[in-house]
């Protein structure tokens, strides 16, 4: 039996480790029961039994590679089928390194399954799934490189781009079902990716890099404040509230005929 009253289940891809990793450990410090997903089963199981000991909370592990297409497609079956679910948080990720030019194009195709297709996939599910309840929460993990492409590699840019682009509409869409959307923009923050990805963090000025858990603590922060988009490591909020707010004077602009005439 629970020691707390459980807020639904939260299932949590790229659970095994780094930011997946802290956020479980903070969703079941606030009374969400768990569904990990990752790859490493010997990590999932380790990080169950410490979170059920901890918690008090129920701890499902389920192993999968997300960049298969047979067990995405279990995953959000499952999404679709248990109403036990309420938050899913899209981490699951990989990062890369190099020009577009020069890169293994076999390596881009599995970035962008993980990334673009696997997100649309399981945001979809869910989306489906809480709207039908009239409650849920929906979190991508996309990234700062989605406003600022040139400072990346550009498939891995594009992807988190896609990510911010599907949370914002998402969000549109779901207006009024009760279904809560956030997107979260770290920086760079010290987790494994950049080793698997064979990025050399340790070439990053340190005053740039943000510990997983105070990213993952600015993340939730910010979902309790009811915003759409997080950027953890933005000292000043009014920053991005003046990019949204460019953006929509920019709009009406976009579709008129006459703006043509600028280019002849």
């Amino acid at each position: 039996m629970n020691s707390v009253q459980t807020q639904g289940t939260a299932l949590v891809t790229g659970a095994s480790s780094g930011i997946g990793a802290i956020y479980a450990e903070r969703l079941a410090a606030r009374g969400f029961d768990l569904l990990l997903v990752a790859r490493d089963q010997g990590r999932l199981e380790a990080a169950a039994s410490k979170l059920r000991a901890e918690h008090g909370v129920q701890v499902e592990v389920l192993k999968a590679d997300l960049t298969q297409k047979d067990d995405v497609l279990k995953l959000e079956q499952r999404l679709r089928s248990d109403s036990s679910i309420s938050l899913l948080l899209n981490n699951a990720g990989v990062a890369a390194d190099g020009l577009l030019a020069n890169s293994d194009m076999e390596q881009m195709e599995r970035l962008i399954q993980l990334n673009v297709t696997t997100v649309t996939r399981l945001a979809s599910a869910a989306a489906a799934s809480f709207a039908k309840a009239g409650r849920g929460t929906i979190i991508n993990i996309a990234s700062v490189v989605a406003l600022f492409p040139e400072r990346f590699n550009a498939t891995y840019s594009a992807s988190k781009a896609y990510v911010l682009s599907l949370t914002q509409s998402l969000n549109a869409e779901l207006d009024g079902t009760g279904v809560k959307v956030q997107a979260v923009l770290p920086g760079v923050t010290r987790t494994e990716i950049w080793e698997r990805s064979g990025i050399d963090a340790s070439q990053i000025p340190a005053d740039m890099v943000m510990e997983a858990g105070e990213m993952v603590d600015a993340a939730l922060s910010g979902l309790d404040q009811g915003e759409l988009i997080t950027i953890p490591s933005l000292p000043n909020a009014g920053d991005w509230d003046a990019f949204v707010a460019a953006r929509y004077v920019m709009a009406p602009n976009l579709s008129k005929s006459k703006a043509a005439a600028r280019y002849k």
